[in-house]
């Protein structure tokens, strides 16, 4: 039976406060715990209509309510429904602006090689010191749990664990809130072991299935993604004398086809952790070998949530090094400005 929105809140309140307390819940205490702004009367015939409708008990004459199994049935597939439609939209959300930025960083790359006449790279943004924003357990079959976790920067990550137990719906909501309470904007670093030790504790049997989704955590925030680098402007190398000698030519193109070799400057780049933008690097101060005669400038661009990317410039150690820089001002300045009106 469909309940219309209040009755549909009300239910909410009650379930949720029962599950933190494992108290029955009175219409004074939902008047307290819901936005409704109604009184303790409407509240109780709310729910003397809901305990008609059979998703509410009272255990005791004059005691507060608890969930009905049918209460906690609508409670968890509502959930479910709500938070598989916001995981849906998300993805869908990322996937749109993937391609616009995949687009937008490309031109980037062909911009900065044309207004400077050197070679250019640009790193699509990785996530930097990541924080959980939620996680959701769900139920695949009787020996296997969905753990789905988003992290900062919206990014989705999915993983199977494997379970001992059969568990029911209440427990995997129980355990559901148990782990959002505790580690909701927590970095990998931040989750020690006297919190694993407690979450432990309060999911007493369950404890074993709070490991597996910890070892899951753990693996997505440090799964090392494949870092898409986008180049332009590799030939203008041919414009400089001292560059232009065929060996090192080909070195220093083959070092731009070979797209994994400029991944070492961009990973030093992003570690430094008092970086706060522009960076040069002078013959062999660059990280990559085969760019001893080169200078390399680089820049941080950030798009919020710690998500980071490096733009970089490589010409001859006799740059024109005031443009450079103004060039890379600029794009961080423009890509700053794009992304919030995302």
């Amino acid at each position: 039976m469909l309940l219309d929105e209040r009755k549909m809140k009300i239910l909410q309140a009650v379930i949720r406060n029962y599950l933190e307390t494992g108290e029955p819940v009175g219409s004074r205490t939902i008047s307290k715990y819901t936005d409704l702004n109604l009184s303790s009367a409407t509240i109780r015939n709310e729910m003397a209509d809901l305990e008609e409708m059979g998703y509410i008990l009272q255990p005791h004459t004059s005691a507060g309510r608890i969930p009905s199994d049918a209460g906690y049935r609508l409670y968890v597939d509502t959930m479910m429904q709500e938070k598989e439609r916001e995981v849906e939209e998300l993805k869908e959300s990322l996937l749109e602006k993937e391609d616009r930025l995949d687009h937008l960083l490309k031109q980037t790359a062909k911009l900065l090689a044309t207004n400077t006449n050197y070679a250019t790279m640009v790193s699509a943004p990785v996530l930097h010191r990541n924080k959980l924003k939620f996680i959701q357990l769900s139920r695949v079959n009787t020996n296997q749990l969905l753990v789905v976790i988003v992290v900062e920067g919206n990014v989705i990550k999915n993983s199977i664990i494997n379970i001992t137990e059969e568990i029911t719906d209440e427990t995997v909501l129980k355990l559901n809130i148990l782990l959002n309470t505790h580690l909701n904007g927590l970095s990998i670093e931040e989750i020690n072991l006297a919190m694993i030790t407690n979450l432990k504790q309060q999911a007493g049997i369950h404890s074993e299935i709070i490991g597996g989704v910890i070892d899951a955590v753990a693996d997505s925030i440090h799964e090392e993604e494949d870092l898409e680098i986008y180049t332009s402007g590799a030939n203008n190398i041919f414009k400089y004398p001292e560059l232009s000698d065929n060996r090192k030519a080909s070195e220093l193109i083959n070092t731009f086809e070979e797209k994994h070799v400029l991944n070492e400057l961009v990973h030093e780049t992003l570690a430094a952790e008092s970086n706060t933008g522009i960076q040069v690097y002078i013959g062999k101060e660059a990280p990559i070998q085969y760019m001893d005669d080169c200078s390399i400038v680089t820049a941080t661009y950030e798009l919020g949530e710690g998500m980071k990317g490096t733009i970089g410039i490589i010409g001859p150690k006799r740059m024109d090094y005031d443009k450079v820089v103004d060039n890379l001002k600029t794009v961080m300045r423009q890509l700053d400005s794009l992304y919030k009106k995302e």
